[in-house]
């Protein structure tokens, strides 16, 4: 009877898809999910839980909402710590394509289309209402996944992005890495932040997602060269040899 209770308990983690109940399963028996993709189906159900609840609950919560005995959740996690790392590494960093980085340096595509073609798939598959309030919730509970997350993949993007504006502009990249990143911010904060507002403080502006990211990238490139610096090169050649300043017409672009 006791088994009976726990089968009916866990019903996605010991049934295959489209597997029937009653007798037909009492013949057949309960087949076990293999331990990947039960971890899987646990994450994906502990990452809607931390979600919507944050950080900060029990195990024994956290299994209840998965679905699961306490016992099985660390079975599969051997600490609440460990859980949370593996829905870091999935459901925050793993969203992340790679192919991105590549993209954004394709420098065949003109770089507007680029940024604009980034942070439109950007806003879509990775600042869904789910990662957003996870990323959001993991900063009140003092844990380091945002951290971790912007130190390791977004700084990467926005040296990338400030890169190739200042190979556009022919400017050059500023040696700060703290400034080189608070340029970067301009943009790539101003769509996250769309995501915010629109997505958890649930703002009901009509334009169009697309049109007010356009919108940004044009504002971001028409205004971020002034912030950069010349180029070694560029700089010796607005001086004449008399050291007085060339006027603008006849300066090298």
């Amino acid at each position: 009877m006791k088994s009976k209770t726990k089968q009916s308990a866990e019903p996605g983690l010991h049934a295959a898809p489209g597997q029937t109940s009653g007798k037909a399963a009492a013949k057949t028996g309960p087949k076990r999910l293999p331990r990947a993709e039960r971890q899987a189906l646990v994450l994906s159900k502990a990452a809607d839980y931390f979600a919507e609840h944050g950080l900060n609950a029990q195990t024994r919560a956290i299994a209840e909402a998965c679905g699961i005995s306490q016992r099985l959740l660390y079975s599969l996690f051997p600490s609440k710590a460990a859980l949370v790392e593996a829905v870091y590494n999935r459901e925050v960093a793993g969203i992340f394509k790679a192919m991105w980085f590549v993209e954004l340096k394709d420098r065949s595509v003109p770089l507007e289309k680029r940024l604009v073609t980034f942070y439109r798939d950007y806003y879509e598959t990775v600042m869904t209402r789910r990662w957003l309030r996870l990323f959001l919730y993991s900063s009140l509970a003092d844990l380091r996944m945002a951290s971790t997350y912007t130190n390791a993949i977004v700084a990467h993007a926005l040296e990338i992005v400030v890169t190739e504006v200042a190979y556009d502009a022919r400017k050059g990249v500023p040696a700060n890495p703290d400034e080189l990143a608070e340029i970067g911010w301009i943009l790539h904060g101003a769509v996250s932040h769309l995501a915010i507002r629109r997505r958890i403080y649930a703002n009901e502006n009509p334009m169009p997602v697309k049109k007010v990211i356009e919108m940004s990238v044009k504002s971001f490139l028409a205004s971020v060269p002034a912030l950069l610096p010349d180029l070694p090169e560029l700089a010796d050649s607005r001086v004449t040899a008399s050291g007085k300043a060339q006027p603008k017409s006849a300066r090298a672009r």
